[in-house]
């Protein structure tokens, strides 16, 4: 799921340097390294190295700090929905989170998960979606063994649908880390957002990342293999698994 199949696997648009400096096995003509920030609701980053560690570490897949930023107070869904009850852009952002008047969903007390990943999928415009049920079991494993193949300079995008228990969940990204021959070509960090637990009025919450394009030509070509997680403003992790794809010159 390359891009964040994304597993919104990131794929990586503007890599020609990188991929040329695999080919040639680092003899490169000047450094690469690039790094994006972005603050639309899409924020995401994008870091190119020349790390040459053959797997990814907890450093690599370290989320993005901003400077003076600190995780706000921690609050209960009933806190928050007494919370100055007549403000009404306070209360257009307690909706925006999901906190409603709807009956939560039972939680098995047992479950202490916080956020529970239930698919992701690959969006491609004129093709069937390419969806992973996250239930099923092995459907983790299968990722790494059997790659999905991408179509080069295609456009595309992942979703990924979840649940939220407990507590309200702050900050939600995702992140990603992509190797071709051992050699990190990407790391890419996209903000999710913030949500309330699931209501029986919404069971389920759906996040589309943002759209992303796969490179093109014989270079950009091959297998790559990537590591994912998914995290909040507290780092804690809620999944996180290996993938690999291949970028191929016509869809398989």
């Amino acid at each position: 799921m390359p891009k964040r199949l994304k597993v919104d696997v990131d794929v990586f648009p503007r890599m020609s340097k990188a991929f040329q400096w695999v080919e040639t096995g680092g003899e490169k003509e000047d450094g690469w390294s690039r790094e994006k920030a972005s603050s639309s609701s899409h924020a995401k980053s994008d870091v190119r190295t020349e790390s040459s560690t053959p797997s990814s570490s907890d450093e690599d897949l370290a989320a993005s700090k901003t400077d003076g930023f600190k995780v706000g107070e921690k609050k209960t869904v009933e806190e928050y929905a007494k919370l100055d009850q007549n403000d009404e852009s306070l209360n257009r952002w307690k909706a925006s989170l999901g906190i409603t008047n709807s009956p939560a969903l039972p939680v098995d007390p047992k479950d202490t998960r916080r956020c529970v990943i239930h698919s992701l999928a690959l969006e491609v415009a004129g093709r069937p979606d390419i969806t992973i049920d996250l239930s099923v079991p092995g459907a983790l494993q299968s990722l790494k063994s059997k790659p999905f193949s991408i179509k080069e300079g295609s456009k595309f995008r992942m979703k990924a649908t979840f649940k939220v228990q407990h507590d309200v969940l702050s900050g939600l990204k995702y992140i990603q880390v992509v190797k071709r021959k051992g050699i990190r070509v990407s790391k890419d960090e996209e903000m999710l957002g913030s949500y309330a637990p699931n209501t029986q009025e919404k069971p389920i919450h759906e996040k589309k990342f943002a759209e992303d394009e796969a490179p093109s030509g014989m270079i950009a070509r091959g297998h790559y293999e990537a590591v994912s997680r998914f995290a909040d403003d507290d780092d804690n992790d809620h999944l996180r698994f290996e993938w690999s794809f291949d970028i191929t010159k016509d869809w398989k």
